[in-house]
């Protein structure tokens, strides 16, 4: 392949020439059907010659989008001018202290703090928390980490878990250095302010000490990244000596672990994407060993919560047993003895084709419940009191006035008298409320405002317009879409747009406020998100038809999305680019091959474009998981020819691709760094368009790229001035911007 140079946008002058990896065939065989692989050799992560060729590729996408500085320093000015950046989160109380997090101006990373609670026999009072000011020290005020002294000299800081014991004598924290989701934990006694000798290397995410405080529970992954082990650690004793609770061996099945609302059960969770399996842990009968709520055998996918009702045992089960968008039970552990089908189970929240229940939780009077209802994101409670009797009360939900939003649980104390919700919407800033849960004399509950996050720079919700679409699938499917504008935008077909999807593992993609995005919108682009099949916005069934077999709905959904909004009235047909990340830059790789012609420009973030390859291969990191989101290609020759007639690197053709812009990190777990760079590697080579491909790769990220927030801005900065830039809307409307 000859080298070809690019022309740059702005004088013509020829740039570097695309970086052209050796071409290496290797044979890939499955169920008769040979593939050559020119590019896999680029796998080889310890090469130097691999190393270099990354190297290479920076330079070149720094070449070709050197013009888009300017414009990428704007943005980033924009969203630093609209952030608080010295800020705390509202403070959670959590037994007697209450916990928050600082941010200072200038620093990367937040700081961990607490102060002591009070407690004045008022339930609301006490769990009213404490008057702060950014930048002000509370009066007695501990720091517990400040995450930007644990990240100097660091390529990349994330923490991964932290644990204080109920005594809130010891801390535990868990840090990633790496960005490839190992982390290292350690242990504070947070009453000298000195580290125990204790240390834990290679653990996963979540930790949690035992009510006692002294064992602390984490979770191993094995070398395909899965998490599969649960092991306890007695405080001062050696980690080899730490005991396995329980070791996961099928490598399909996902490994998690919590303790129970109130603390008096290790809560084993075990599964897939289409049935699960629940062990408890007595903590006051630890020997006993672990017990089975349902087994996988029984192909039920479903959550369990042990606590007491009324002084008796209970299982809150929400589980999808002959409720295809799951329901919600009450079981009495002694029927668990019993086969499924003779066990009696009683009906706290019943199933519903419009509603899908995502989950269900206690706190020790109420049942807190999480549903999604015409795409959004609900929260209802009932009171224990009656539960699942004839006298059981209807759910009570908090009131929220807008039409799309997102409100969810964002943590609760099983004794509070509140729960913490967080709530936001495209154009309302995240907010924090306290809900008083309802009782006899305040039967609607109450919900008490804690914090707006402050936008800076003259923001005003009013400045722009969020509306519910549709666009309509080629087998007639309504496909919900939200669309975001500048309220000053003319429909006059002339404005630039932006489509966005994901559409995959049943995740929706909820409403939300976002700093960043207001720098496209101030520039006239119309922003869509497309909920396609494979999410969750629509219930059980959307996600059903967007998986698997039907996996080809959720990339002509998005083309339908993108055909609507050329449709609108609002945009110019030859102005539109798509974005997506992970699944979703699978969907961006999909797209590029199904549509290319629709697409000024596509941005694909860290993108799973060569899956097959993939799954494929079950030692490569979570490849396996993946057989109930996709197929099992190993074994079922069906799924290997319907996923080799999408994969986006297994498809590219002979067409006139847009500007792609791949955007990885080298230590990404989830998606290897391989894939993107296998797949411009192959759009370069066949491409009969002029626009250049480009990979991005930063060389110390992990799965969301960098680690410090100014970095992460940075990041979105060069991903929007790459949009911006390719569909010619580089200047802010009359009026907008930062003021």
């Amino acid at each position: 392949m000859t080298e070809t140079s690019v022309q740059h946008p702005a004088d013509n002058t020829p740039a570097a020439a695309a970086p052209v990896a050796r071409k290496v065939p290797t044979e890939r065989i499955h169920h008769g059907d040979t593939f050559v692989d020119n590019y896999e050799w680029l796998r080889a992560k310890d090469s130097a010659e691999v190393v270099e060729h990354l190297k290479a590729e920076n330079a070149y996408q720094e070449t070709v989008t050197a013009h888009q500085g300017p414009l990428r320093e704007a943005i980033f000015q924009e969203i630093k001018g609209r952030t608080q950046e010295t800020d705390l989160s509202v403070p959670n109380r959590k037994d007697g202290w209450w916990y928050y997090t600082r941010s200072v101006a200038g620093k990367e990373y937040g700081i961990q703090c607490r102060v002591k609670a009070q407690d004045t026999g008022d339930p609301v009072a006490d769990w009213t928390p404490p008057a702060v000011e950014a930048g002000v020290e509370l009066s007695g005020e501990e720091v517990l980490l400040d995450c930007n002294v644990e990240a100097e000299g660091k390529p990349f800081f994330a923490v991964g878990g932290t644990a204080v014991t109920v005594d809130g004598n010891l801390y535990a924290y868990a840090v990633d250095n790496a960005g490839d989701e190992r982390f290292t934990l350690r242990f504070k006694d947070l009453r000298t302010g000195e580290m125990l000798p204790d240390v834990i290397e290679n653990i996963f995410y979540g930790v949690s000490f035992s009510p006692d405080g002294t064992r602390l529970f984490y979770t191993v992954v094995d070398d395909a990244w899965r998490p599969y082990q649960v092991k306890s650690h007695v405080l001062g004793t050696p980690v080899t000596d730490d005991e396995v609770i329980y070791q996961e061996d099928d490598v399909a099945m996902w490994l998690g672990f919590d303790l129970s609302s109130d603390r008096r059960h290790l809560v084993l969770s075990i599964g897939c994407s289409e049935y699960s399996e629940t062990r408890l842990l007595r903590f006051d009968d630890y020997d006993a060993g672990l017990a089975t709520v349902i087994s996988r055998d029984e192909h039920v996918l479903y959550e369990a919560e042990p606590f007491l009702l009324d002084g008796a045992e209970k299982i809150l089960v929400t589980h999808n047993r002959d409720a295809i968008n799951s329901m919600v039970s009450l079981v009495d552990p002694a029927e668990l003895t019993k086969p499924l089908a003779e066990q009696e189970w009683t009906t706290v929240v019943g199933h519903s084709d419009q509603v899908r229940v995502n989950g269900a939780g206690v706190t020790s009077t109420h049942v807190i419940v999480s549903v999604r209802k015409d795409t959004i994101e609900r929260v209802q409670v009932l009171a224990l009191a009656g539960l699942g009797t004839p006298a059981q009360g209807d759910p009570v939900e908090p009131a929220f006035d807008e039409e799309l939003y997102t409100a969810g649980v964002a943590g609760s104390d099983y004794e509070a008298p509140v729960i913490r919700m967080g709530y936001t919407s495209y154009f309302t800033p995240s907010r924090v409320y306290d809900f008083v849960l309802p009782t006899p004399a305040l039967p609607a509950g109450e919900l008490l405002l804690r914090k707006e996050s402050p936008v800076l720079g003259g923001y005003s919700s009013a400045d722009y317009v969020a509306t519910r679409e549709w666009a309509t699938a080629a087998d007639g499917t309504k496909v919900p879409l939200s669309v975001l504008r500048h309220a000053s935008v003319a429909r006059d077909s002339s404005a630039a747009g932006l489509v966005y999807g994901y559409g995959s593992y049943e995740l929706s993609m909820d409403p939300g406020f976002g700093i960043p995005r207001l720098s496209l919108l101030d520039r006239g682009i119309v922003f869509v998100i497309a909920h396609i099949r494979g999410g969750g916005e629509l219930g059980r069934h959307w996600y059903e038809d967007g998986k698997k077999l039907h996996k080809k709905n959720t990339f002509t959904d998005f083309v339908a999305a993108t055909d609507w909004l050329a449709d609108s009235g609002w945009v110019a047909p030859t102005r539109i680019a798509a974005m997506g990340g992970s699944a979703g830059g699978l969907l961006m790789g999909a797209v590029a091959n199904l549509a290319p012609e629709k697409y000024a420009a596509i941005v694909a973030a860290v993108p799973f474009v060569d899956a097959l390859t993939t799954i494929l291969d079950p030692e490569l990191p979570l490849s396996a998981l993946e057989w109930e989101e996709w197929g099992n290609p190993i074994t079922d020759p069906e799924v290997y020819a319907y996923m080799k007639s999408y994969t986006p690197y297994e498809n590219v053709g002979p067409l006139a691709y847009p500007k792609i812009a791949a955007v990885t990190s080298f230590n990404d777990t989830r998606v290897l760094y391989v894939e993107p760079a296998k797949w411009v590697q192959a759009l370069r080579a066949v491409s009969t368009g002029a626009e250049p491909i480009v990979m991005k790769i930063e060389m110390d990220g992990g799965h969301g790229g960098a680690s410090g927030r100014y970095v992460q801005w940075r990041e979105r900065a060069w991903d929007y001035a790459f949009v911006a830039d390719s569909v010619g809307a580089v200047e802010l409307l009359p009026g907008a911007g930062v003021k």
